[in-house]
């Protein structure tokens, strides 16, 4: 049986393929305005960053203290018109540093002052355009793989521990 994912998230410990359930907008909205502890993701694919080993279940709870990043496979909730990007020429250039039991170095593309406490456009949770991950072993493993090819990653900016930002 197929079955049809939408979002990535990636811990410490697991790369989760599923759907958030009742996604009623972008994954990067929800993420930030979440008012519960914890996500629902329905047909939950957990893969141990460790070992690949992978576990399937039908509705998995996580814990968004625990997300680093995310991605949104497709885009099944989103309107276009909220997808209104800022220009290029306006984004700053950073490096973001995750350090703990996976070290992560992410480069890319931020609004100025994405990830400050007194950003009024996020709370927890900014977007990072054209993104290159270093420090991860995808180990050879194509879901995993899938972490170095995306177009952007949604962070999660109380888990980061050092941000460069080069302007």
């Amino acid at each position: 049986m197929l079955t049809i994912v939408s979002d990535l998230l990636l811990t410490d410990s697991f790369l989760i393929k599923g759907n958030v359930e009742n996604k009623y907008t972008r994954l990067s909205q929800i993420l930030d305005e979440h008012r519960k502890y914890f996500l629902k993701v329905r047909d939950a694919t957990l893969i141990d960053l460790k070992t690949c080993e992978r576990i399937k279940t039908p509705l998995l709870h996580v814990n968004l203290d625990e997300v680093l990043m995310a991605h949104e496979l497709l885009d099944e909730a989103g309107d276009h018109h909220m997808r209104v990007d800022v220009p290029d020429s306006e984004l700053h250039r950073v490096r973001v540093f995750y350090t703990g039991m996976l070290n992560v170095e992410v480069a890319g593309y931020v609004r100025p002052g994405a990830y400050e406490a007194d950003d009024h456009l996020s709370r927890r949770f900014f977007v990072l355009r054209k993104p290159a991950v270093r420090g991860f072993k995808d180990q050879g493993d194509a879901d995993l793989k899938l972490l170095g090819s995306l177009s952007y990653l949604i962070l999660n900016k109380t888990r980061l521990s050092y941000i460069y930002d080069f302007n």
